[in-house]
């Protein structure tokens, strides 16, 4: 690898660290094994692969964040109208009661590290009520990655399952819960400063044949779905209806156009993205 600024290199080893950076040159490698790089390999193209991904991660939070609310948003109002506002604690609504119960466990730590004053007054005027806030107070503080778990839990006869899912353009509650799946892991990778560029990504989001909302014209291929790019897709589409109007679209191309080393084929990124008319709206 060239190091053109020495000094600069060792100021991004000791406040980065070395394996955090290694995540962005080991694709630069022809050898793995000896660590022999490819021609035009440089330590400032390492840094602005970093850089990318930072913005990247700071962007996708901000669109996780309101994709998080109107969705939350949503399955409170809806199963607290159908069933009750404790309806997360009925165990006959739930498809698997052990993951019931650990979601329940979850959600009683979190009501317990909870610094909000409505859950604090809470405890202090319901003293006698043995059962934990009603759900519009419980998940405002219940974490994404456990209100995906629990909705996707929930047994298929429930209508609001599929009140949530149609009112996000998502037709049923067949593909919604894996899409809440996958944005939750990439806000937990986001949060603890994780790798997003060229990375295998756990979730596989199941798309729909034929959304009713604008979608992909060329909808990527399977063994594509495991990068970052289908992903990004899932998210637009949710936010074009939860945040008519949004900059999703434009933010991401001018962050592509601040980096333009960065290879978007990592990301599973088409050249002609912005053509597509999800992106387009």
């Amino acid at each position: 690898m060239v190091i053109g600024d020495e000094q600069a290199a060792r100021h991004y080893l000791a406040n980065v660290g070395y394996y955090r950076l290694a995540g962005y040159w080991w694709p630069m490698q022809a050898d793995k094994t000896n660590h022999i790089f490819k021609a035009d390999s440089t330590f400032e193209k390492v840094v602005a692969l970093y850089g990318f991904d930072r913005e990247l991660r700071l962007l996708l939070f901000d669109v996780i964040e309101r994709v998080e609310i109107g969705v939350r948003t949503r399955i409170n109002y809806h199963l607290s109208r159908e069933v009750s506002p404790w309806w997360f604690e009925e165990a006959n609504l739930f498809k698997n009661t052990q993951l019931h119960e650990e979601a329940l466990n979850a959600i009683d730590a979190e009501l317990a590290r909870a610094k909000e004053v409505f859950i604090k007054e809470h405890y202090r005027k319901y003293t006698s009520d043995n059962r934990r806030p009603p759900a519009w107070k419980t998940l405002e503080v219940t974490s994404f990655g456990n209100i995906s778990k629990l909705y996707g839990n929930l047994n298929p006869w429930v209508a609001a399952k599929n009140t949530v899912a149609y009112e996000l353009g998502v037709v049923n509650h067949t593909y919604l819960p894996s899409w809440l799946q996958s944005i939750s892991q990439i806000r937990n990778i986001c949060a603890h400063h994780g790798r997003l560029w060229n990375r295998n990504l756990p979730g596989r989001p199941k798309l729909l044949p034929n959304p009713p909302n604008p979608w992909l014209t060329n909808v990527p291929s399977m063994p594509e779905h495991h990068k970052l790019y289908v992903q990004l897709c899932c998210m637009k589409y949710l936010l074009n209806v939860i945040s008519p109007g949004n900059s999703f679209g434009q933010r991401l191309s001018l962050l592509l156009e601040k980096y333009p080393t960065v290879d978007k084929n990592a990301l599973g990124i088409a050249d002609n993205w912005q053509k597509e008319p999800l992106w387009s709206e």
